[in-house]
């Protein structure tokens, strides 16, 4: 079965590594389903039915992403409060949507990955700061998997490590 990557970046035209991901992901049609928040909803008004259906059909769910400010784009948060609903995703008799689907993240981080680390410049691990995420899939009863990242996208994005890292996603998602 395929897997579905919803892509939430508010500026894909001038992305570096979102950008390439994508490239890599669109040579395999028949494995994966890029699915971009922004350009379906320029204006932010998210078809909540249409993105249940649509993430009922998949087993395998990845949310691709820049990381701002130590967080989601904003309009990941949104979409999560909107569609990820009671009801539906949870409470009771929703039938719990996610149960067992295999969800992921895939980051593109602009700061070095020494610098996520209790030494480091930031402090926490950017596992850490992406629990929210793991205990919000928990919560709806997904199967939460390891995120992907790509590390030090502002200062260190040579064209081989980005080269690399698309390959990379492409073994980390066929993994999940």
């Amino acid at each position: 079965m395929k897997t579905l990557v919803v892509v939430i970046h508010a500026d894909l035209e001038n992305s570096v590594i979102n950008k390439r991901w994508i490239e890599e992901l669109k040579k395999y049609p028949g494995r994966y389903v890029v699915h971009e928040l922004h350009s379906l909803y320029p204006d932010e008004r998210i078809d909540v039915g249409a993105e249940q259906r649509l993430l009922e059909m998949y087993d395998k769910i990845v949310f691709q992403f820049p990381f701002y400010w130590f967080n989601c784009p904003p309009f990941f948060k949104k979409w999560l409060d909107e569609v990820l609903s009671h009801g539906w995703a949870y409470g009771k008799g929703s039938g719990y949507k996610l149960t067992g689907k295999k969800i992921a993240l895939a980051i593109a981080a602009g700061i070095n990955e020494g610098d996520y680390d209790a030494s480091g410049r930031y402090k926490y691990t950017l596992e850490q700061l992406t629990a929210p995420f793991e205990v919000t899939f928990d919560y709806v009863k997904a199967e939460y998997k390891p995120l992907f990242a790509f590390y030090g996208a502002e200062h260190n994005a040579t064209a081989e490590r980005i080269e690399k890292s698309a390959g990379d996603y492409v073994s980390f998602i066929d993994e999940l």
